[in-house]
């Protein structure tokens, strides 16, 4: 296995020693990023946080982050909900014109409209539910700041939805790990395992973005022959205030 001479030669190549050191806690920190980018950054929607969480709970068991599962979940948890608080403030400051960036790879009116559908079909709820769905996750935040959803309602689904979420799917992943196949296969091929995160998360972030953009330009086109103007396809995108049970703060606390 590629682990083989690594561990053989120089022991702490090992995957398994890695990440049961000081690289463990390192591996969980990025994981937190990722998943506070994931909301909290309109580039977010290109990370692959449901197959990230299901792999970080795979290999938290036998305790590779170097902590225990419990506060693995609350942390990436915590990271969830901050990015989800940082994309409802970056909406309700900017308004209207966050929608007003040109079509490309890591924004498209289709994804707002898309989330505003959400929204109109489930209402404040949406905030919650919209954590297990990719793409939505990313723009609802910033979607509910525009919108001017009533603030503190927003932070408690937004909170609900970041433990349910970021909690679920890793103790989803841990507790397949416990299966006792598995967990042999996670410690023995650990080198294996992490190549195919990587390669899981590489490949589907390239071709989303490729095709966004693809999609982005051909939307681009359309608009320009149609002569809509920008400003006033931003003002289109901004969800009324009935969405939210007309619960609206113009204010958000910091």
């Amino acid at each position: 296995m590629i682990s083989a001479v690594p561990q053989a030669l120089i022991p702490w190549l090992d995957p398994n020693t890695l990440l049961g050191g000081v690289f463990g806690p390192v591996a969980l920190l990025v994981v937190c990023a990722i998943v506070f980018a994931e909301t909290g950054l309109l580039v977010g929607f290109l990370l692959p946080g449901d197959t990230l969480l299901f792999f970080t709970g795979v290999l938290a068991v036998g305790g590779k982050f170097g902590i225990d599962i419990w506060w693995v979940c609350l942390a990436i948890s915590l990271a969830a909900f901050l990015g989800g608080e940082v994309g409802y403030l970056i909406g309700h400051k900017l308004g209207p014109r966050v929608f007003e960036r040109k079509e490309s790879g890591l924004f498209s009116v289709r994804n707002v409209e898309r989330t505003n559908a959400f929204f109109e079909r489930f209402g404040a709820l949406a905030v919650i539910m919209a954590r297990f769905v990719p793409i939505v996750r990313t723009f609802a935040p910033i979607a509910a700041g525009v919108g001017h959803m009533n603030y503190k309602k927003y932070s408690l689904y937004n909170a609900v939805g970041a433990l349910i979420w970021g909690s679920g799917i890793t103790l989803l992943g841990f507790g397949l790990g416990q299966i006792e196949p598995v967990r042999e296969f996670t410690e023995k091929y650990l080198d294996v395992v992490l190549i195919c995160v990587v390669v899981l998360t590489i490949i589907p972030t390239v071709f989303h973005y490729l095709r966004e953009r693809s999609k982005a330009r051909k939307d681009t086109e359309a608009a320009i022959e149609e002569e809509i103007e920008i400003t006033g396809a931003a003002e289109r995108l901004t969800l009324e205030p009935e969405v939210f049970g007309g619960d609206v703060d113009t204010r958000p606390k910091p």
